[in-house]
């Protein structure tokens, strides 16, 4: 009976902070071994500090580094070693850990793509600035060579501003119109070009007025807009490379009863492969000697361990707990069920990213709207002037400015920056920029079991109802194994101050359980096959003295803090809500019949749980998922929207669009009706556009909107958008 103990949980300040704690360093040594551990239950500083020394005062170990974020450790060790060697280390410090390939990951250090637009917002703000002190003199009256030579200054520090800081839409602009079709892109290039090419050409002629204020008030409005988009979104990660990453690299052949460390793409059917106590299976198999207990709770939510002996057939990602198992390899690799449930998650996701959002649907009107309007502005004038070129180009262009989508390009980043910041504040980080305007459409709840709706930890319910010699006899017992059962009753004993009983010869039967003598009395502590016993409908270890009756030691999982409130107010709201878990029908019904969950599912393979949240998205509902292993990783990614607890697996994490900081499932039911307003704020915006195009155009079709006038409407129409935004909060 084996398994990693419970995490320690460490209270420090620092966890206030914990989403944004990041370390990043390199370990230091060269010429060792690089390895790659997923940490995902690490949460503070606290945590980075333990596992950091952990890992740095082991023999063999020469740094390590971790990263709050990611929730990985990079490790340099002596030639030799591997992260079969480390894990125990990490288990013994009440950490779980796996190993990654860090051959599969992308090189998602740093948030370049961030940094990038902020550089071109800076050189924009800062070109702007000193463009409009300088527009100042012209508009206070300055005329021929003094208004020329200021023209001339801005010229030349607008057009490279404005070629630097305006390639994020230029690109994106050429891309749409590259296949034939209009963004919201298209006119913001438009006008930005039409607007310094128009002013330079004034200047060439010392015309009175030029326009490089507007054009770089227009991109340094709209790269902020981008910019306030950008930070609603996580660094761009595959939950389907995670998933790949996970696959265990490496695995122990044996060949004429001779053991070789091999890659797994080196692996064919019908190879023998031995896993080791601890290790995770690295192949699909049939056991061909050995008997042991698996864990199989990553792939498919199975609170307790399952019995492996010969015959039983394992999958890759399972962990083997409790004896040496000999598996002849029916798929390995890409044929692995592991990677299948990668490709399952790949094409959710791919499926998810067709969504449209709302500033992509309002774009699809607004673009070439506004380009027929300048169209009909330049024909009109030209025609009405009779063939004033110069003229009929100056209003065109006003026209663009004056409708440019700067108002609308803020629409949605401000009202998500600042839902986003208030969700944040009660414990959920949105990592998707459409996410919130998703989960505003959601009808239909989904919730796995183990690790979501519970912690995932086992508590003795009837520890006090045994007589105090039996349970002095089932702690010396249970210390003796890592059974997940096991140490929840060992940990129930002596918080209650039990003390163990002298017990001699203590063994582990692998897959059964532990057995030693009380004096002349033999005990033992497990299956209750294996004691004698009737098993029950309850999780239960059974413990016989001698020839005594077996007694039970019943278990439950602990509900996580705030699930009934969550569940009370999603319903509240008029959400279905589903319960769908790979766990037995017991402890399924049993929560369920507790949180007033009247709709459930039990023993769900991953790809049933992916097909059922497809389905109900095919009946025309939204679904959001909520869920934190490997085996909801398809469904989370199948799902409308979906939301992970902080302490899931990396795959399952990365797979969510939303993440749940903190312990409490409370703030579910606010995040709906925060996620509804947001969008109302959202169309207002978009209202609020509409109405400043339908009093401005008029005056720009007219010829009366200067290159000042044009600026100041497009600079209060983004300022009304942004400060209607800010009431969400």
């Amino acid at each position: 009976m084996t398994v990693t103990d419970p995490p320690r949980f460490s209270g420090c300040a620092a966890c206030s902070v914990a989403p944004l704690a990041e370390r990043t360093a390199e370990p230091s040594g060269r010429g060792g071994n690089e390895l790659l551990l997923s940490l995902p239950t690490i949460h503070c500083a606290g945590c980075i500090s333990t596992v950091e020394r952990g890992l740095n005062e082991t023999p063999g170990v020469r740094g390590a580094r971790v990263n709050l974020t990611l929730k990985r450790a990079s490790v340099t060790t002596d030639p030799g070693m591997t992260a079969a060697d480390l894990i125990p280390v990490l288990d013994g410090l009440g950490y779980e850990a796996h190993e990654l390939d860090p051959g599969v990951l992308s090189a998602t250090a740093t948030d370049r793509a961030g940094r990038d637009i902020l550089m071109r917002l800076a050189v924009a703000g800062f070109a702007m600035m000193n463009v409009m002190l300088l527009s100042v003199a012209v508009w206070s009256g300055a005329a021929d060579a003094t208004r020329d030579l200021f023209h001339w200054i801005s010229a030349a520090i607008a057009l490279p501003a404005i070629a630097f800081s305006g390639q994020p839409f230029f690109r994106n602009a050429w891309s749409a119109l590259s296949v034939r079709r209009l963004n919201m892109d298209v006119p913001i290039s438009l006008a930005i070009t039409l607007a310094a090419g128009m002013s330079l050409y004034e200047t060439m002629l010392s015309g009175r007025h030029a326009y490089f204020d507007a054009a770089l008030s227009l991109t340094f409005f709209l790269l902020a807009g981008r910019y306030l988009d950008h930070r609603t979104r996580a660094i761009a990660r595959s939950a389907a490379e995670e998933l790949a990453a996970l696959e265990v690299p490496r695995a122990l052949r044996v060949t004429d009863g001779a053991e070789e460390t091999v890659a797994i793409a080196d692996l064919v059917p019908g190879d023998i492969v031995r896993v080791k106590p601890g290790a995770r299976l690295p192949v699909d198999g049939v056991v061909v000697t050995g008997q042991s207990e698996i864990d199989r709770s990553l792939l498919t939510g199975e609170t307790l361990p399952v019995y492996a002996g010969q015959g039983a057939t394992l999958s890759a990602g399972e962990m083997n707990l409790t004896g040496p198992l000999d598996v002849r390899v029916t798929a390995a690799g890409e044929h692995s069920s592991l990677h299948r449930m990668a490709e399952l998650v790949a094409i959710a996701e791919s499926a998810r990213n067709r969504y449209t959002s709302l500033a992509d649907r309002a774009a699809r009107i607004y673009a070439p709207g506004v380009h027929l309007l300048a169209l009909g502005a330049f024909i009109g004038w030209l025609a009405a002037t009779g063939g004033d070129l110069r003229l009929a180009l100056n209003i065109a262009v006003a026209v663009l400015i004056i409708t440019c989508p700067c108002a609308l390009g803020l629409a949605v980043p401000a009202v998500t920056t600042a839902a986003s910041g208030r969700l944040f504040k009660r414990g959920l980080l949105i990592k998707d920029g459409t996410a919130l305007e998703r989960l505003a459409e959601v009808d239909t709840v989904v919730f796995d079991k183990t690790g979501t709706l519970t912690l995932g930890m086992p508590e003795p319910t009837n520890l006090h109802q045994h007589p105090r010699r039996a349970v002095e006899v089932a702690l010396a017992l249970a210390e003796q194994s890592a059974h997940p059962l096991a140490n929840a009753l060992a940990g129930a004993a002596r918080k209650a101050g039990v003390e163990t009983a002298p017990l001699t010869g203590i063994t582990e039967v692998p897959g059964y359980g532990v057995e030693g003598q009380w004096g002349e009395v033999p005990v033992r502590l497990g299956r209750a096959a294996w004691v004698g016993a009737e098993a029950g409908e309850r999780t239960a270890a059974w413990l016989r003295l001698g020839d005594a009756a077996p007694m039970a030691f019943t278990f439950a999982d602990r509900p996580r803090a705030g699930a009934e409130a969550a569940i009370a107010a999603l319903k509240a709201q008029g959400m279905a809500v589903r319960l769908i878990s790979g766990d037995a029908a017991g402890p399924v019904a049993e929560l369920a019949r507790r949180l007033q969950i009247y709709d459930w599912t039990a023993e769900a393979l991953p790809e049933e749980k992916a097909a059922a949240v497809r389905a109900l998205e095919t009946r025309g509902r939204k679904v959001l998922m909520v869920g934190d292993g490997l085996n909801d990783t398809a469904a989370l990614a199948a799902a409308h929207v979906s939301i992970s607890p902080a302490t899931a697996l990396d795959a399952a994490r990365i797979a969510s669009d939303i993440v749940l900081l903190g312990a409490d499932l409370s703030p579910l039911g606010a995040a709906l009706v925060t996620a509804r307003k947001a969008t109302r704020r959202i169309h207002e915006n978009f209202a609020i556009a509409a109405g400043y195009n339908m009093i401005a155009v008029p005056i720009a079709l007219a010829g009366f909107a200067t290159p000042l006038a044009a600026a100041l409407a497009m600079s209060a129409s983004s300022i009304t958008v942004s400060l209607n935004a800010l009431r969400l909060r």
